[in-house]
């Protein structure tokens, strides 16, 4: 028997998640641990990771595994939600213009801006004095 299972890569800022979709009941698995265990007790993360599903009506029919490295929690949470929906295309391409619409195909390309040389951080100078 061989079992469906569609992979994908979603990524924001330096986070990176792989994650592994396949038939299920909704079941919900992040680095080995549940949603509220990984990333505690925080509502908005949980939201914003069940986003593609919950728009294209089968949060109850896939089961979500998720390996993710690097980030902070937002970031990751970012990243699984952009890996989710590329999942979902990968399982259903019917889906794509509700996730495109959406938004949750657009990888944010939105970096930290590196420290310069010379300079204290990105942006901020050394004070100046003129005389």
């Amino acid at each position: 028997m061989i079992l469906e299972q569609h992979i994908a890569v979603g990524r924001r800022k330096t986070a990176t998640a792989r994650v592994y979709l396949r038939p299920g009941k909704g079941k919900f698995t992040v680095n080995g641990d549940t949603i509220q265990a990984y990333f505690g007790d925080r509502p908005i993360v949980e939201q914003i990771i069940k986003q593609p599903l919950k728009d294209t009506h089968t949060l109850t029919k896939y089961d979500v595994t998720v390996t993710v490295r690097g980030g902070g929690i937002l970031g990751q949470a970012g990243a699984i939600r952009h890996g989710i929906a590329r999942a979902l295309i990968d399982a259903n391409p019917a889906l794509r213009p509700a996730l495109k619409r959406a938004g949750f195909l657009t990888r944010d390309p939105r970096m930290k801006e590196r420290k310069k040389y010379g300079q204290k951080g990105a942006r901020k100078r050394f004070q100046f004095s003129k005389r």
